[in-house]
């Protein structure tokens, strides 16, 4: 896998996420910890791009 095919797969992956805490937040019956889990995710997916961006070419 290419670097731009796997940043693009995990900038795939953090819409996613997006989307999944979005509704989860929507969903009474969703609770605080999994909603701090995705957001977890997304952080962690957001900053392996950021690396991946900057490492050297």
């Amino acid at each position: 896998m290419s670097l731009t095919s796997h940043i693009t797969e995990l900038r795939r992956k953090h819409q996613a996420l997006s989307l999944e805490v979005e509704k989860a937040a929507r969903s009474p019956s969703t609770d605080d910890l999994t909603i701090s889990d995705l957001k977890k995710q997304k952080l962690r997916i957001k900053e392996q791009i950021s690396r991946l961006e900057q490492a050297p070419a």
